[in-house]
């Protein structure tokens, strides 16, 4: 027997037809004699039209309210879901996160847990009831109604896995597993049975989509053993844990699994790319102590992240080009703020770019082997690919291309790294 968390996101959870189909899935892991929680996110969609509302409502919202607004969608899934799994003959109830309860801290719209109260959701789990909670919601230190911002139902999972002590968390989505690449663009791309914590919280930083970044941080944090898993299967399909998806384990568990032979370690885990950024170029800064500060400062305290930095030194003039990127939804706040600043910074011009691809390349070995970033910068440039822009971390190359070459860029980086699938049939990009 063992204690598992099952996710369920919004497009599993659209319309009865649907819901009716996760109670099956869940019903058949709580047959197998598991203790089973389950979070829900809202119907797809609904979450969009609740804020919609607090817009026409009142421009300058209250984001107190907005949270009460916002968090009814996934209440009304649990419900229902609760209802649909007692029609199928199988005890459950719904958990607000008010009632477990899930405490949070900071803001509303985007509160992080601080801690949760699982004792009481054991206890019923024991029975044989099923537990189904909402996500995306808490309690606030003043007893009102918070919401975690977008993605925060794996957030929640995953908390409450830690909280219960479950074996393992299973994110059930609309793909069957994390891939080496997007398998929209490249059709050689290989499902993943396992990746390490560091390497998926890279991954989803950079702009895979498979799992919101907090959930990845805090079940490496925690230990929790997290499974991606699709939940778009046929009723007579092989049962998930008997067709598993993709396991996000410790580095320990990775590599026990590459001793055991289930799994061949390479040199790069995956190629991710994002379209969400915008670049951002100020000329002629005056090359002195303190002058990035006055770039970067304001942009920090208006929660507007900075991801790429370069600074192009003239020493000769006494001045530098300074540039970086933004996402996308933030580009025009960060270069108001920028020209409201102007003098302070003493920037000669500003120029912008939103037409642009973070491309990206992961894999923990990186860490022992070099020519990883040679090898990127070669492949790309034998397809005439510029450049503009390049960060590093340990286990993880990116670059700044044109937007126009992303697919392009993937399909070309994913062969060059030995990634393309050898039993499926399709040739690189022209």
């Amino acid at each position: 027997m063992a204690r598992i968390v099952m996710k369920f996101g919004g497009t599993s959870m659209a319309g009865t037809e649907r819901i009716r189909r996760v109670a099956n899935i869940v019903r058949r892991q709580a047959a197998g004699g598991n203790q089973v929680a389950v979070v829900v996110s809202a119907m797809a969609g609904e979450t969009d039209r609740l804020v919609n509302f607090c817009r026409e409502a009142n421009a300058l919202y209250d984001p107190a309210e907005y949270d009460v607004v916002v968090a009814s969608g996934e209440q009304v899934t649990s419900g229902l879901l609760a209802l649909t799994l007692q029609s199928l003959g199988q005890p459950a109830r719904s958990w607000l996160g008010w009632q477990l309860p899930i405490h949070t801290v900071e803001n509303h719209a985007k509160a992080l847990i601080d801690r949760i109260e699982g004792s009481g959701l054991v206890a019923a789990m024991e029975t044989g009831q099923i537990a189904v909670i909402p996500g995306f919601q808490g309690l606030s230190e003043e007893g009102r109604v918070t919401t975690l911002g977008r993605g925060g139902s794996d957030t929640s999972a995953v908390a409450v896995a830690a909280a219960i002590g479950a074996d393992r968390c299973d994110i059930y989505t609309d793909v069957d597993g994390v891939y080496t690449t997007d398998p929209r663009i490249v059709a050689k791309a290989r499902k993943l049975k396992a990746v390490t914590y560091e390497e998926m919280l890279e991954l989803a930083s950079v702009g895979a989509k498979v799992l919101q970044t907090r959930s990845v941080g805090l079940a490496m944090r925690a230990g929790v053993r997290v499974q991606v898993l699709s939940s778009f299967v046929d009723d007579d399909a092989t049962p998930a844990d008997d067709h598993p998806g993709t396991m996000i384990v410790s580095e320990d568990e990775m590599n026990e699994l590459v001793e055991k032979g289930e799994v061949e370690r390479q040199l790069v885990t995956g190629i991710a790319h994002d379209k969400n950024e915008a670049k951002i170029i100020l000329t002629r800064v005056p090359d002195r102590p303190g002058s990035v500060a006055h770039i970067f400062d304001p942009l920090a305290k208006a929660a507007i992240n900075v991801d790429m930095i370069i600074q192009n030194v003239g020493r000769d003039k006494g001045e530098t080009d300074v540039t970086f990127t933004v996402p996308q939804a933030d580009l025009a706040r960060a270069q108001a703020m920028l020209n409201d600043r102007r003098e302070e910074i003493g920037f000669n011009r500003i120029i912008t770019d939103s037409k642009i691809a973070k491309i990206s390349v992961v894999g923990v070995g990186m860490k022992s082997h070099a020519g990883v970033a040679s090898t990127m910068f070669s492949a790309l440039a034998e397809r005439g690919i510029n450049i503009q822009a390049i960060t590093t971390s340990e286990i993880k190359v990116s670059v700044l291309i044109d937007e126009d070459e992303t697919e392009l860029a993937v399909r070309v980086l994913h062969t060059a790294y030995g990634l393309d699938a050898p039993d499926t049939v399709g040739d690189e990009a022209a």
